[in-house]
């Protein structure tokens, strides 16, 4: 397996119970202010928007969010939380097929918990946002517990040779399953966006096997007689591990392109696949992404961790946002993400796919376009 670089395209113009729960159940996304994990920022293009003056990064259409820690602890105990782990084994799963796994027999994607896909296609193992953890937290006693068992370990996985970061908040980048999967696949190569370089290097990646991109620059990767372009595409979100680091390193949501001539789609194109990792809606992104780099065989989009919805509005889709992102980037077939996992805000733990069924009909979408998947299931393609 090897890598080549290529050209960046041009980037575009009092509740007792709830106070006691309160760190414990907090969103990885605001519990990543709780320490301090300060990370370098690359230098930013001049020409580009989303990078901001004097350093770190911004939403390209989106006003600065000013949610601190201690506001999200406000809106916690103000607010009735279900009960995620009494729910939690509502959550369909099913024993992953191992040996499946190790020998697709054609192109498949395994829907590993939260954010985490592998997507097999051309003797191309993808994975997306892996966290193999109990918690998605800073600390191993405290922070969102996972309600649903982690389907797979990093060892029963195959060898991978791509996986791709969306950013670097506690449920989407755990260094203890990098660690793992570094050891497991060695010769993986990591992508992720603009300065998260750092903390792959120290969870033990070889520095050679990471590759930090900005939005719509590409890189590809040759297995065999399969090339895969992966390029990171906007999203609107933010970022931060502790308390001084917040939007100090970029976030994106990703596309890939197989571009061997067998792995083609049924219309004789390239093969693609979106992932949106975490994000608010802009119809300008998404519909942008269409345009310049869909239609795509397969979307996986977030749907969960919606409520509720003025405090997380901005940043979290909710699932008929997500059905508008399935159009906007041309999705022939999507999968829920996103939910699932870990207690991160203050729906059911069932509630995302029902509105998913609900957005759907409301859509006019059939229901088979967007579906989401049993924990461990493997859905051919």
């Amino acid at each position: 397996m090897h890598a080549a670089a290529l050209s960046p395209a041009p980037r575009p113009a009092l509740r007792p119970r709830a106070l006691s729960c309160a760190l414990s159940c907090a969103p990885s996304c605001a519990l990543s202010c709780a320490l301090s994990c300060a990370l370098s920022c690359a230098s930013p293009p001049p020409a580009a928007p989303h990078h901001a003056e004097g350093g770190g990064f911004q939403n390209l259409h989106a006003p600065p969010a000013h949610k601190s820690f201690f506001k999200f602890l406000w809106m916690r105990l103000r607010t009735e939380w279900a009960d995620h782990a009494a729910q939690g084994g509502e959550v369909p799963r099913v024993t992953p097929d191992l040996r499946r796994l190790a020998a697709p027999p054609g192109a498949q994607v395994t829907w590993l918990g939260h954010s985490c896909f592998l997507v097999q296609r051309g003797g191309v193992n993808l994975l997306t946002d892996p966290v193999f953890s109990e918690r998605a937290s800073p600390v191993s006693f405290a922070g969102p517990r996972r309600y649903t068992p982690n389907p797979a370990s990093a060892e029963e996985l195959p060898p991978l040779h791509a996986v791709v970061i969306s950013h670097n908040h506690y449920d989407h980048l755990d260094t203890h399953t990098i660690a793992a999967l570094a050891a497991r696949s060695p010769e993986a190569l990591w992508l992720v966006p603009l300065a998260n370089r750092a903390l792959l290097e120290g969870a033990g990646v070889d520095p050679a096997r990471v590759v930090e991109l900005d939005w719509w620059q590409a890189r590809a990767l040759k297995v065999g007689d399969t090339e895969v372009r992966l390029t990171p595409t906007p999203a609107q979100h933010w970022s931060a591990r502790g308390l001084f680091d917040r939007n100090e390193a970029l976030w994106a949501s990703w596309a890939a392109e197989w571009v061997d001539p067998a792995s083609s789609s049924p219309e004789g194109r390239p093969w693609r696949v979106f992932f949106g990792g975490d994000t608010g809606y802009n119809e300008l992104i998404f519909k942008e992404i269409g345009t310049r780099l869909g239609p795509f065989d397969l979307g996986l989009i977030p749907i969960g961790a919606y409520a509720p919805r003025e405090f997380m509005r901005t940043m979290h889709v909710d699932p008929a946002e997500g059905v508008r992102i399935h159009h906007d980037v041309g999705a022939r077939l999507s999968v829920g993400a996103h939910w699932g996992a870990f207690p991160l805000t203050a729906e059911p733990v069932m509630e995302p796919p029902a509105r998913l069924r609900e957005a759907l009909r409301a859509a006019g979408v059939p229901a088979l376009d967007f579906v989401t998947l049993a924990l461990g299931e493997t859905r051919g393609l």
